[in-house]
């Protein structure tokens, strides 16, 4: 599908995959090849986190594989309407503790869901260089989570993300449709002050 042309014009010159990168919620149902969904977790892998702890972990499902209707299950079901319609479904985990050293015991990691961001990013980037187009969901069932993939307690459930290729707005539901476009961003002089806060 032919990306949509819209007014996103930047402020200031960035690369093109930043303004390409939108979250679309119409996914056109097409089969991902493993070694793209590969890319764009090994994007995330390699994301900046405090003291280079990396405290994402990732459980992932493709298309139609055994996993597929679990991981969908575990949306909430407004995003699990359109979701299932994406090729590819991550959830996005972020350790709330750092291992301790020489018999210490764990202490809590305070950054681990905005180095987990990091991450995110990455990927969404990724998924736009591919081709593809990634939308993160907090809409989850985070009290089914755990026990349903078996991750341990002190990582925390942050997202998840569906990724695949467009689809038409006309698949959504009509209250959607008008939504399915890339939004604007507020001017830069709005939210970045030199100085001292505007």
């Amino acid at each position: 599908m032919t990306e949509i042309a819209t007014a996103r014009t930047p402020d200031h010159p960035v690369q093109d995959f930043f303004i390409n990168r939108w979250s679309p919620r119409s996914f056109d149902g097409s089969t991902m090849p493993e070694a793209d969904l590969k890319s764009v977790l090994e994007a995330a892998r390699w994301a900046p986190s405090a003291f280079n702890i990396q405290p994402w972990r990732f459980v992932y499902a493709l298309r139609d594989d055994a996993h597929w209707q679990k991981l969908v299950g575990l949306l909430n079901p407004f995003n699990r309407d359109w979701a299932q319609h994406s090729s590819a479904l991550v959830y996005l985990f972020s350790d709330s503790e750092i291992d301790g050293k020489d018999g210490k015991p764990a202490r809590p990691n305070a950054t681990h869901s905005f180095d987990a961001g990091s991450a995110w990013a990455y990927m969404a980037l990724q998924a736009t260089e591919l081709g593809y187009h990634a939308h993160a969901m907090a809409g989850i069932l985070k009290d089914d989570i755990h026990s349903a993939l078996g991750v341990p307690e002190r990582f925390v459930p942050e997202i998840a993300v569906a990724i695949g290729r467009r689809g038409e707005a006309s698949a959504l539901p009509e209250s959607l449709q008008a939504r399915e476009a890339p939004s604007p961003r507020k001017p830069l002089d709005e939210i970045a002050f030199a100085g001292t806060w505007a």
